[in-house]
């Protein structure tokens, strides 16, 4: 679980935040930066093609470990391809090769979130889910932070995306020695039925339709906060790339490994409606860091004690969303299913936060912006409180 989701987490930095801090010191417009959010599309649509993760597979690893197996390898090629350009000169060519690796990257969350939910025994659904959420946020800091030093200081950009196609290659290693599912469920006869079975057995469920909303709602806040967080410290601030890497790097680490451990330890406590309320409350809060810093003058210690914030209370929110997207796929349809629901989540960050942000900026100034995010993550939990019976049910039937 650390190493594969290590590997889901790689590749969403390199198109998102590392790529948008490549952008901004080769003097793309504002603009442009925020249209770059868009690249992230494929996690939205990955539902679409789900179902051929659940109906086919490669002849060897099993069902899941080969989509990943390959997916990684294709992954590793396409952003060492990505280090051959430049946003100031071909900055159309750097997006095409972005969209393909958020392609390859949502294909390999399809295979990996399933393969998570079939691999874990009922009783280790907290604990996988936060080992997972501290692989993924670990790689977030290694494909941002450590990336962003890299590249500043030794192997400049190009190298730097070398390097991190690099790392692919060494999860794919991992990928070959995983372990099969102790329990295999059936695979759908048809294609045919892997895509009409998953959504036909969740939308029997009651309430169905409102923890669909739930889940694009549940970390809008965050999303909208993040959006444009390294252009804020950079520009917005006024801090260097080195620093910003730095305090990612430390800081960031630090607090994804508390965020995560102490997630999956409270989780296993207090159950999952209650964690996901207490830490979907710390998620929105935490955005008052990032307001602090705006309206205060650039120092490194603020800088890290916002970074740190943002990553503790962003990973426990993070552990528990996945806790419950698990825990609402039935396993014979956990590809789909869980692809449906994930992209989803990823709705208010690619087609909400990505375009609006800009214009919020420009128009609220960082501040006011910075405070509009946490009342933006408000519905979320009050969507949450109104489903609580539902939530809770799910936690009696897992145990």
């Amino acid at each position: 679980m650390l190493i594969l989701g290590f590997s889901s987490g790689l590749p969403l930095a390199l198109t998102t935040g590392t790529l948008q801090a490549w952008a901004t010191v080769s003097n793309v417009s504002l603009q442009d930066i925020g249209f770059l959010t868009l690249i992230g599309s494929a996690y939205t649509l990955k539902f679409l093609w789900s179902p051929l993760v659940d109906r086919y597979a490669l002849p060897v690893l099993g069902r899941r470990r080969s989509w990943i197996f390959m997916t990684q390898i294709l992954l590793a090629m396409a952003i060492a391809s990505m280090g051959l350009f430049s946003p100031s000169g071909s900055l159309a060519t750097l997006a095409m090769l972005a969209v393909v690796v958020a392609f390859l990257s949502a294909t390999q969350d399809i295979a990996f979130d399933a393969y998570s939910t079939d691999v874990l025994r009922k009783h280790e659904l907290a604990a996988g889910a936060a080992v997972k959420v501290l692989g993924y946020r670990i790689a977030m800091v290694v494909s941002g932070g450590l990336a962003l030093i890299i590249a500043d200081q030794w192997l400049g950009w190009g190298g730097t995306y070398f390097l991190m196609g690099a790392f692919m290659v060494v999860c794919a290693c991992a990928t070959l020695l995983a372990p099969e599912p102790e329990v295999v469920a059936r695979t759908p006869r048809t294609l045919g039925l892997a895509v009409v079975e998953p959504l036909a057995e969740f939308f029997k469920r009651r309430g169905a339709i409102t923890i669909l909303l739930l889940i694009v709602l549940y970390k809008l806040g965050d999303a909208f906060a993040g959006a444009l967080s390294t252009t804020f410290l950079l520009r917005g601030v006024g801090f260097s790339v080195s620093e910003v890497g730095t305090v990612n790097k430390v800081f960031g680490l630090v607090a994804t490994i508390i965020g995560a451990l102490l997630g999956g330890s409270l989780m296993a406590r207090m159950g999952l409606y209650r964690s996901l309320m207490m830490f979907g409350i710390f998620q929105a809060v935490s955005n008052f860091a990032y307001w602090v810093l705006a309206v205060t003058p650039p120092h490194l210690y603020s800088m890290a004690a916002a970074v740190a914030i943002e990553n503790l209370c962003g990973g426990l929110g993070t552990a528990a969303f996945v806790a419950l997207l698990m825990a609402l796929c039935n396993q014979e349809f956990s590809a789909t299913q869980f692809a449906l629901l994930s992209a989803l989540s990823a709705v208010g960050r690619t087609y909400l936060a990505g375009p609006l942000t800009p214009p919020l900026v420009e128009h609220l100034g960082w501040p006011t912006f910075f405070m509009a995010t946490v009342a933006i993550s408000v519905p979320g939990l009050l969507l949450l409180w109104w489903r609580r019976a539902e939530i809770k049910s799910l936690e009696t039937m897992r145990s």
